[in-house]
């Protein structure tokens, strides 16, 4: 390649993110360019390396064989760029830069965790850091780890992922609920099976083995937020697992009552998440160090 020649990072940042979502179509929304525009992106970058990188038509989108070869490497470089941009924000005097901690929702009212402490704290040391803090599912939160999109994440993780550390912070207690104008509000010694006939709501990433393991066979409605769940909870036409912390508010208004504790009460292992390789970046490791130390004095 001709030293005139030479890769643009934008070319490269297009390619992954078409790879991402399989085509123009899906990349279209995160990259802010149309269609029209990829296309002349991925065209220009396969006229500067001299083969083709993927397929595309009606069967769909794929990658050649050198295409996924330049893929691994492209990842890579672009992992390489991003490390070497945040260590030169870190190094500026103010430690200015942006940092992105993502949280589930219905956190803040969480003692355990004590966010609102932890931010403070956070700011104090860093006070020039742009923070964004976003709310994600546990499975975009892992995904944005992964990208790059997030420096740290906390959140309940099914199971473990690839180049993804976590570190385990406290348990968040859940008890099933029942709101004021359910049928099962004033009633006393509630067998287990009577509850499971009732309509369940659950959240949008619960799938059957967690609803067996709470004892019901299926949902009958779904959310994407704890506020929508308490929602349909205090409509009277459900039962759904809450948070005590979210919830006891609405238990000392006599709203909302827990349904036989000893049956479905369950506890959620909290935990952070960065990626494998940047835990000891200046901002992620002082989060880290924070959440510890905040979450093991709750503890005792």
């Amino acid at each position: 390649m001709r030293p005139d020649k030479r890769l643009n990072i934008r070319l490269l940042e297009v390619f992954v993110t078409v790879v991402q979502h399989q085509g123009y179509a899906g990349a279209q929304q995160e990259l802010k360019l149309t269609a029209s525009a990829i296309s002349n992106y991925m065209s220009e970058l396969e006229s500067q390396l001299g083969f083709v990188l993927c397929q595309r038509g009606r069967s769909g989108f794929s990658l050649t064989e050198k295409g996924q070869q330049f893929l691994h490497q492209s990842v890579k470089l672009l992992d390489e760029y991003e490390s070497m941009e945040r260590q030169a924000e870190a190094l500026k005097g103010d430690k200015g830069g942006t940092f992105t901690l993502a949280v589930l929702d219905a956190t803040v009212m969480d003692e355990a965790l004590s966010l609102p402490e932890i931010l403070r704290q956070f700011n104090d040391r860093f006070p020039a850091v742009h923070f964004n803090l976003q709310i994600r599912s546990p499975y975009e939160q892992v995904q944005g780890i992964l990208n790059n999109q997030l420096d740290l994440a906390i959140g309940n993780y099914p199971s473990s992922t690839n180049n993804v550390i976590e570190e385990k912070l406290y348990r968040e207690q859940h008890w099933l609920y029942c709101s004021d104008l359910h049928p099962l509000f004033t009633q006393r010694r509630i067998p287990p099976e009577t509850i499971t006939q009732y309509g369940l709501v659950t959240r949008s990433y619960w799938n059957m083995a967690d609803l067996r393991k709470r004892g019901f066979g299926h949902s009958t409605a779904t959310v994407e937020s704890m506020e929508a769940q308490l929602a349909l909870i205090l409509s009277g036409r459900f039962v759904g697992y809450l948070p005590e912390h979210y919830a006891q508010p609405f238990v000392k208004q006599g709203r909302l009552r827990p349904l036989v504790p000893a049956e479905f009460g369950y506890q959620a292992p909290f935990s952070m998440i960065c990626r494998r390789g940047r835990s000891r970046e200046p901002f992620i490791r002082t989060l880290r160090e924070l959440l510890i130390a905040q979450t093991s004095r709750k503890a005792k």
